[in-house]
Parts: C-alpha cells; structure tokens; sequence
C-alpha cells in the first residue's frame, strides 16, 4: 500500500493549484491537450550550502501518479467553481472528461537516494500535455520537502559516522503530512529511524523514544519517576537526566539502574537536553563507568544540527546517539527546495520535437529545452567521474563540456550510468522500486562520496548549451504571439 493510500485511501486529484485545472480546460477546449510533450522537474539551488541534493519522494510521486483519479465529490465540487463573471468555471464536457481521467504516459526518473546537482532532472515525464501539466502541483509538492530533509538528515548522518541519528521531530513538524513524509525522508537521508509511531507503522522503519520531563516532574522526586519507569519498561531505560540538575538526574539514573541490576535488567543509558554537551557528556561518561555502567550509552538532544553535532564530536564528547527534531523536522535553515517542473519539448503535428524554453529577466530562471538525461560516468573502480547533462532527442551530442576547469571530451560508450531510468510506461509501474533500507544505503554512499568531492564536474553537453543559446536568441528576435508556433525543431 502507497503512502498515498495509507494517509487519504487514494490520491487525491485536487491536490493542485487552480490555474493547473485551468489550463487543463484550455488544452481540451480547443483540442491540443493530446499533444506529446515532455516536463523536466528539477531544482535550480542545491540546499544547506552543499552543491548537491539527496533526492527523495519519488516513489511516492509515481504512486500518486499510476493512482490519481478524480471521484464524485471532486466533480461534483469542481462544478461548483465560478468565473469571474458569475457562471461556471468549467463545462459539463470537460468535467466528464476529468471523471474519465487517468494518467496515460510515460515517467522516468531517479533512483531516490541519489545525489543530484541543479538543473539535473529527478522526474521526466513524456505525456499528452494535458495530462503532464495536472501533475504539477502535486509532483512538486511531494518531492521537495522530502528532498529538502533527505539531504539535511543527511549531512547530519554524515558528520555523525557510526552514531546513531533519530528523527524525533513530530512535534514540531508542519502537519501530519510534514512529519510522516519527514520521517521517511530522514530515514533514506541516514537516520536509524523515528519517534514518529504512524511513520514507524506505514514505512516500517525502527521507532524509538525514552521518557518526557512531565514524568520526572509527576512523582515526588527524580529518583522515583525513574525507578517507576524501570518498573513499567526495565529493560527500556534511558533515563532523561537534566528536568532539575543534569550532575544529580546522572547520579539518580546510576541508583536506579543498580536496582534494575539487582533486577537482572540493565539501564539502557541517559540522555542529555541542555546545557554543554560536550562537558556534560565527558562528565556522564566518567560517572556511569565509575558506578560500573561501561556499556550505558549516552544520548544527546535538544535543537542539534550538523554544525553542533560536528562541534561536539569535535570535542571528544562521548556521545553516540543524537536525537534530531526542529532542525531536521523543518529543514532549517532552507525553508523550502527550489524544485520547479517545466515544459521543454511538444510535438508538432509532424511528429518533430519543438523546444521550448522560459526566458526571464532573473537568468537563474532560464530553462534548456530538449529531452534531457543525466549520463554519470564511473572510473575503472565503478566510482562516478563526472555528469553530463544532454540532449536525447537531439540529432547529435557533441559529448564535451567546457566549465571554469577547462573542456572535457566524453566517450559515450566508457562506463557509465543512465540516471533517468523508466518508471512508468503506458500509465502503469514498469518498475519495483527500492526498498528503504537499500535507498538509504544508496543515499549515504552517494552523500559520502560526493561530500568529499567539492569540485566533481556535474557538466552541460556542449550541443545542449547551444541549442539553449540559438533558441534563446531566437526567441528574443520573435515578436506577438506567432512565436511559440514556430519555434525551432530538434530535427
């Protein structure tokens, strides 16, 4: 069962913006929405500083996308809908034709986990352009926030090593929506699993937790809320040690586990929330070897990050378990991904591709035109190279670049990987996805590679960017709007 399908029993079909449905109506009024054209989604700033992304939420995209239907209610609603003159937005005909709809074309994408640069495609879809451009919304909706938090639980998993990361952000997650696909995408990022229980449930992913402060402060003292604790949960105990005096809450944590001990149950460790860390911990550390706690572990939260986790460790603090939660949660300090979905090719009624690209005053909002695909080429080790982003539709590659480093030559036939691989044909899976555990083992190698490669050369065919830069100047010589019906072919 799809995340989809667990969280709304199906996809939900007005998960869009109004002026997708709009558009849509104008592509069946006047008869070109079976046009063939293809949309690239992609994103044009790697966030957190980093040059790349870890994509993620592409399984669930493809989900929504085999399963999106329009039911009753959502016709029945959308004929509600008025103009701005007071009559109805959309006509009968088309809302029959919305009660029919299911999505009919082509899908390749990514394998999630990967580490991707900007411009690069995580999604192509090669569809009728009525049915491309409903997708939109909710394509983009899906796949940014979780690429935005796969990537920052990654480099969190990534500065921490061997130390177990845990997603323990539900609370202040924005939703029910944000923390189960936040969640999911910490897990894939790196983290060991979650506090998030319906997470847990849905994607079968590890689920931890210890103890809040109101249950130190519901008994009479520190010493008894643990020692109710051990008795309820003694082979579950990690007792959180800072609610009055983090030195005294270790010291009532070490008489409690010598109780369970006597028990024949062993205090699983303490969690530090405040205070220095790293003091606390060497501290912690010192306390619970001396009291004969040497396998205690210790555990550490409260508003960490990457930069803080890497501060403390730093430190030599003996800490082994981090406890993520706003941080992470919400991606900060990037409040969103700047993913976007963008129109590259249509069919002419020759069966020739015809480019399409956005101009824009801004020059980072300029799109390519053309049928993209990433090629990663691997050294004699299997190790990526370098990317070249091209033009499958084109008559020829030039397969070259030119970057501030000079030009590279390509030999299309060396080892390689194709980035974009097919994930639905005809409407349907053609696929069986990863599992994700391999995703997040694919992630965290991707991550550790990459990570330590600032000046990998993710480049541009040669061919692509001049076919970008002739259309550009094409499109800058046309006037009114016969333009767009003669823009230049592939072939």
């Amino acid at each position: 069962m799809s995340t989809i399908t667990h969280l709304y029993g199906r996809a939900p079909a007005l998960l869009t913006d109004l002026y997708q449905l709009t558009m849509a109506y104008a592509y069946w009024y006047n008869g070109t929405g079976q046009r063939e054209a293809v949309f690239h989604l992609f994103f044009r700033r790697a966030p957190f500083d980093n040059r790349f992304a870890i994509v993620c939420g592409l399984e669930t995209a493809l989900d929504y996308i085999t399963e999106l239907s329009f039911d009753r209610d959502d016709i029945a609603y959308l004929a509600t809908l008025e103009d701005h003159a007071g009559g109805r937005l959309f006509s009968d005909g088309f809302l029959n034709y919305l009660a029919e709809f299911r999505f009919s074309g082509a899908v390749d994408a990514v394998a999630e986990g990967t580490a991707l640069f900007p411009d690069q495609p995580m999604l192509r879809v090669r569809a009728p352009i009525l049915e491309a451009q409903l997708l939109e919304t909710a394509l983009l909706n899906l796949t940014n926030f979780p690429t935005l938090v796969a990537t920052k639980a990654a480099r969190m998993a990534h500065v921490a090593g061997d130390d177990l990361v845990v997603d323990f952000g539900l609370r202040k997650a924005q939703g029910i929506d944000g923390g189960v696909s936040a969640a999911r995408a910490a897990f894939i990022g790196g983290c060991a699993g979650t506090s998030n229980v319906l997470a847990g449930r849905i994607f079968d992913i590890p689920v931890f937790g210890t103890h809040a402060h109101s249950l130190v402060m519901a008994f009479e003292s520190e010493l008894d809320a643990f020692e109710a604790y051990a008795e309820a949960l003694p082979d579950n105990c990690v007792f959180l040690v800072d609610t009055y005096d983090t030195l005294g809450g270790i010291e009532n944590a070490i008489a409690a586990g010598h109780k369970l001990h006597a028990q024949g149950h062993e205090m699983v460790g303490v969690r530090l929330d405040s205070g220095n860390m790293a003091e606390l911990a060497t501290t912690a550390r010192r306390m619970l070897d001396e009291a004969g706690f040497h396998e205690a572990r210790i555990a550490a939260s409260s508003s960490l990050d990457e930069h803080e986790i890497a501060d403390i460790k730093a430190a030599g603090a003996p800490i082994v378990f981090w406890g993520i939660g706003t941080r992470l949660i919400t991606a900060q300090p990037d409040a969103a991904l700047d993913g976007v979905y963008k129109l590259a090719a249509v069919k002419n009624s020759e069966g020739h591709w015809s480019y399409r690209m956005k101009l824009s005053d801004s020059p980072g909002k300029l799109t390519r035109p053309g049928v993209h695909q990433v090629r990663r080429f691997v050294d004699d080790a299997g190790a990526p190279s370098a990317d070249l982003l091209f033009d499958e539709a084109a008559p020829n590659t030039a397969w070259a670049a030119d970057d501030a480093q000079g030009s590279q030559v390509f030999d299309q036939t060396a080892p390689h990987h194709d980035l974009l691989q097919p994930a639905i044909r005809a409407g349907k899976r053609v696929d069986n996805g990863a599992t994700l555990v391999d995703s997040q083992a694919h992630a965290r190698a991707q991550f550790a590679y990459f990570a330590t490669r600032p000046d990998y050369p993710a480049l541009v065919d040669r061919y692509l960017e001049r076919s970008t830069a002739d259309l550009h100047t094409w499109l800058h010589s046309q006037t009114g709007s016969g333009a767009a019906q003669t823009t230049p072919e592939s072939t």
